[in-house]
């Protein structure tokens, strides 16, 4: 059982790093057999719906990856402004660091399957929709009402998303560190800041 769950794991995390590198139409049943050092009947065996079936799991395997930096960065601040300057950061220091290939783990098989109606285009749409939830939750913490934090996260996320593509394109961090630091000035521009336990916190006599 541990061989097969470790073969398993293998065809998903290589099939997800090809995904972010070359997408999902330049990305071959084969290849992923090869990167992932699997035979085709292995990968057959675990998804019996082929290629697009690996994909959907690569792809929510990425989600998950891309999630808890997300989270990670977004939990290592409490003002909220200095939380999404730290996404970006990191997000730019990650692409630099691997020459410009690893950017959105969603980004090209949600483009190249736009209009059709798949489980591809859902589970990238689970993804963009967790991603934006982890970021309203965070302002929600911090006191912003509802239907602005809602707002306000789809907007950090459309912008991460888009810079993103943009960094890759032009080799540069700027675009993703210029787009963290216009959405920290605009999260501030709500005045509101740290999340009220941590301000009762540092006001608080004994702390």
């Amino acid at each position: 059982m541990q061989t097969e769950t470790s073969t398993r794991d293998r065809i998903v995390v290589a099939a997800a790093r090809l995904l972010q590198r070359q997408g999902y139409v330049g990305t071959g049943i084969k290849q992923i057999a090869t990167e992932s050092q699997a035979t085709l009947g292995s990968i057959y065996h675990f998804f019996p719906g082929g290629k697009e079936a690996v994909a959907v799991a690569a792809i929510r395997y990425s989600d998950q990856e891309f999630a808890a930096l997300l989270r990670e960065a977004l939990d290592g601040e409490d003002d909220p402004a200095e939380a999404v300057l730290s996404c970006t950061r990191q997000l730019a220091a990650g692409l630099r660091e691997s020459g410009w290939i690893d950017g959105c783990p969603v980004t090209a098989a949600a483009l190249e399957t736009l209009g059709a109606d798949s489980e591809i285009q859902q589970a990238c749409a689970d993804a963009l929709n967790g991603w934006e939830g982890l970021v309203r939750d965070k302002l929600l913490r911090c006191g912003f009402p509802a239907g602005e934090a809602r707002e306000l996260a789809t907007t950090v996320i459309s912008a991460v998303e888009g810079a993103e593509v943009t960094a890759q394109v032009n080799r540069s961090e700027e675009p993703l560190l210029a787009a963290g630091r216009q959405l920290a000035r605009l999260v501030r521009s709500y005045g509101i800041g740290a999340p009220r336990a941590a301000v009762d916190e540092a006001r608080s006599p004994h702390a």
